[in-house]
C-alpha cells in the first residue's frame, strides 16, 4: 500500500530513501520511488519508522499508517545551516544558537554597521556522538509549526546553547564554518534596552519571513497550503510558472509560515563588503540591502536603535521617545496593530516617518503567537485590478482588508515597473530635499546601484506611486524613468500635528544610496530635518 512520500527541507521529492516498519517484532523493509512515494507491504496501524539515505541525516519517527491518508515523511540535507531564537531581542537578553551541522563547527558573532565588526568567537561545537550536531525536522508542514531545533539532547546544562546580547543596538550576524568548509552566516537583531538615539529604523523580519521557503514553504511557493505531494518538477507543477497571470494568491485562506525556521535567504557571503554589489537574488531586497543603509547611516554619523519589525507588533518600540522612524527596502508585511500604531504617531503625535523603501504596508498579517505568522494575501492578483462591490478599484492586500497604505505613505505599490529599474527626474527642485545636491528641474540622478538583480538605478525592483488615497498635501518631488509610467514617486506631506512623512517608493534605493550621491544627500537632507524641524 501507499504509505506516504518522502521529501527533503524544500519539499522536494527524494528518490532511493531507505525504509524499515518496525511493529510487534517485525520488520517491513520500503525504498522510495522517483516521485518520493514510499509504498510499503505493511497493514495500517502504529509503527516505528527508520529512514534516511545518502546526503541525508537517518532519524526515528513513531506514525500512523492509514489507507486514507498518506503520510508526510520529511528528511533534511546534510550540510551547514543556522539561526537564532529569538531573532529579535534587546541587549542583555539571552537567545539560542539553532546550528545544524553534520561535522565539528565554529561560530563567531559579529556586528553588521558601517563595517563587518567582530565581537566575539563563541566557540567549537562537536559532541562526542557521531553526527551529534545534526538537527532533525518534524515531519509534515513545518513551515507552520517550526523547525524545532535543539529540541531533542539539547536539554542539559552543558548543551545549551544561549549567547547574551550585546549592549549595543545593531544588525548582528552569527558566522558559522565546519571542518568541510561550509560558511553559512545568520542575523540576529539586537535592539537597545532603552532608547540611545533620536532615529528607530526597523529591520524587516517579517518581510524575510515570508519570502522564507524553509521547509518548502512561502508567501509566495505554497503560499496556501502545501499540496498532496512534494515537487518533482519546479518549472512543470508550480502555480508561479504554470500560470499565465502569476496569480500566485488565488485562495482565500492561508496557512501560517512560522518564523522559528534558518534563513538561507539572509546569509551573506564571507567576502562582501559594505560598498559591494549585492550578491544574490534574494539580499537585494532583504537584509543584505538593508545592512547597506544601516551602514552609511553610521558613516554619515547618524545614530540609530534598530528593532525587528516582529518587536514593533508586540509594542515593544517606544515610539513616542524617538523623532523619526526609518523603515526601508521592503517593508511589505504589516500588521494592522503596526499600521495604526504608526499612523497615529504620525498624524497625532507629530512623528517624522522615512519610508526607504518599495511596496511597503501592501499586506496585512495576523500574528497566531510569537512565531506564527499568517499573511492575509486574499485572492488576489497584482497584475490585474480588483474591485469592491461598489465598484472601487482596491489599491492593496492591505486595501482590501483595511485601507491604502497611501493614506500614511503617500504613495502605494502598482504593477507598472515592475522588475525594472532606473533613474529618477527631479521635478520640484524647490523643496529641501535637493538642497545641496546641486539638481534642477528635469535633472536626472539615482543612475549608480548596488542592486545585482535588477541593475539600473535607484528607481526599481517595484515601485510605489501616488493614489486618489494619497494625502490630498502629498507634494511630487522626483518620479523615476521606468518603463509604461512605472517610475517610483519620490513624495512629502506633512500633518497637523506637525508630523511628516518622506517616501521614496522604491525597493532600490537603499542598494544607491553608497554609491550615488544624490541619493545618499537627498536621504541625509531627510534625516537631518525630521530630526532638527
Amino acid at each position: 500500500m501507499l504509505v506516504g512520500y518522502v521529501s527533503n527541507e524544500r519539499y522536494v521529492a527524494l528518490a532511493d530513501m531507505l525504509f524499515e516498519f518496525r511493529r510487534a517484532g517485525r520488520v517491513a523493509t520500503a525504498r522510495s520511488t522517483i516521485s518520493g512515494a514510499v509504498y510499503a507491504d505493511i497493514e495500517p496501524g502504529e509503527y516505528e519508522v527508520v529512514l534516511g539515505g545518502p546526503g541525508h541525516g537517518s532519524k526515528i519517527v513513531h506514525m500512523e499508517v492509514r489507507q486514507d491518508q498518506p503520510y508526510q515523511f520529511r528528511l533534511l540535507s546534510d550540510g551547514l545551516l543556522g539561526y537564532m531564537w529569538p531573532k529579535c531581542v534587546r541587549g542583555g537578553e539571552q537567545a539560542e544558537f539553532r546550528v545544524h551541522g553534520v561535522v565539528e563547527y565554529e561560530l563567531e558573532l559579529w556586528r553588521y554597521g558601517s563595517e563587518k565588526e567582530f565581537i566575539c568567537r563563541i566557540g567549537t561545537f562537536d559532541e562526542h556522538g557521531p553526527r551529534a550536531n545534526m538537527q532533525i525536522t518534524p515531519d509534515g508542514d513545518y513551515t507552520q509549526t517550526g523547525v524545532q531545533w535543539n529540541k531533542h539532547g539539547y536539554h542539559s546544562k552543558a548543551l545549551n546553547q544561549f549567547v547574551e546580547a550585546p549592549q549595543r543596538s545593531g544588525l548582528y550576524y552569527l558566522h558559522a564554518r565546519d571542518k568541510e568548509g561550509r560558511f553559512f552566516t545568520f542575523p540576529w537583531v539586537v535592539a537597545p534596552t532603552q532608547p540611545t538615539a533620536p532615529v528607530a529604523v526597523l529591520a524587516s523580519d517579517i518581510n524575510w519571513n515570508a519570502y522564507n521557503s524553509f521547509g518548502g514553504r512561502s508567501n509566495y511557493i505554497h503560499a496556501d497550503c502545501f499540496p498532496a505531494t512534494p515537487t518533482i518538477n519546479s518549472r512543470l507543477e508550480l502555480k508561479r510558472y504554470t500560470e499565465k497571470e502569476h496569480r500566485t494568491y488565488n485562495a482565500e485562506t492561508y496557512a501560517p509560515l512560522s518564523l522559528e525556521r534558518p534563513d538561507p535567504y539572509n546569509h551573506i557571503d564571507e567576502d562582501e563588503g559594505l560598498t559591494d554589489p549585492i550578491a544574490g537574488r534574494q539580499g537585494c531586497h532583504m537584509a543584505a540591502a538593508e545592512w547597506r543603509l544601516f551602514g552609511w547611516m553610521e558613516r554619515q554619523g547618524i545614530d540609530y536603535d534598530l528593532y525587528g519589525e516582529t518587536q514593533f507588533h508586540f509594542d515593544q518600540v517606544p515610539l513616542d521617545q524617538y523623532k523619526v522612524l526609518v523603515i526601508s527596502t521592503h517593508p511589505e508585511y504589516w500588521s494592522q496593530e503596526m499600521y495604526f500604531r504608526l499612523k497615529n504617531w504620525v498624524f497625532e503625535c507629530g512623528g517624522r516617518l522615512l519610508y526607504l523603501g518599495g511596496n511597503g504596508l501592501n499586506c496585512e498579517v495576523e500574528f497566531l503567537d510569537d512565531h506564527r505568522i499568517v499573511y492575509h494575501n486574499t485572492n488576489w492578483s497584482h497584475s490585474e485590478p480588483q474591485f469592491a462591490a461598489d465598484g472601487r478599484e482596491y489599491e492593496s492586500r492591505f486595501d482590501w482588508r483595511v485601507e491604502s497604505e497611501a493614506n500614511l505613505l503617500g504613495v502605494v505599490f502598482s504593477f507598472s515597473g515592475i522588475m525594472t529599474a532606473a533613474p529618477y527626474r527631479v521635478l520640484d527642485d524647490t523643496h529641501w530635499c535637493f538642497a545641496g545636491t546641486g539638481l534642477k528641474n528635469g535633472d536626472v540622478f539615482g543612475e549608480k546601484s548596488l542592486h545585482q538583480r535588477i541593475p539600473g538605478g535607484a528607481s526599481g525592483h517595484e515601485t510605489d506611486k501616488i493614489s486618489p488615497q494619497s494625502p490630498t498635501n502629498t507634494r511630487l518631488l522626483a518620479k523615476g524613468l521606468n518603463p509604461d509610467d512605472g517610475g517610483a514617486e519620490i513624495v512629502e506631506h506633512a500633518t497637523a500635528s506637525g508630523g511628516a512623512v518622506f517616501s521614496v517608493g522604491s525597493i532600490c534605493w537603499p542598494a544607491s544610496i553608497l554609491v550615488d550621491e544624490a541619493v545618499s544627500k537627498i536621504t541625509e537632507n531627510a534625516i537631518r530635518r525630521y530630526l532638527a524641524d
